[in-house]
């Protein structure tokens, strides 16, 4: 069985010549540098843009006390994924209020 390693950048085995030249860029300011190159990002395109399909937002663990017919309901439509049914409730909520409060902004 192999032993996974993981190092951050700074760990990483560089020659002094690259180490250098990532600490020049590093500290380089952003007017400094050349975009000349990449394409102007227009409405379309963000119109168009996908959210990332690979995101998962992070699970925190917490005790929460809900009303038991309410909880009866949700358990109703299959004790196993309950809390996940809780959980995309609660995110559809969330999301529509935060489109409200933009639309007013």
């Amino acid at each position: 069985m192999k032993k996974i390693v993981r190092r951050t950048m700074a760990e990483a085995k560089a020659m002094p010549g690259r180490k250098r030249e990532l600490a020049k860029l590093a500290a380089m300011p952003d007017s400094g540098i050349d975009v000349s190159e990449l394409p102007e990002l227009t409405e379309t395109f963000w119109k168009n843009a996908v959210p990332n399909p690979f995101y998962r937002p992070v699970k925190k663990q917490i005790t929460l006390r809900i009303d038991a017919d309410i909880l009866a309901w949700l358990r109703q439509q299959g004790a196993e994924g309950y809390q996940s049914r809780l959980n995309a409730l609660l995110r559809s909520v969330m999301l529509r209020d935060l489109e409200s409060k933009r639309k007013r902004a």
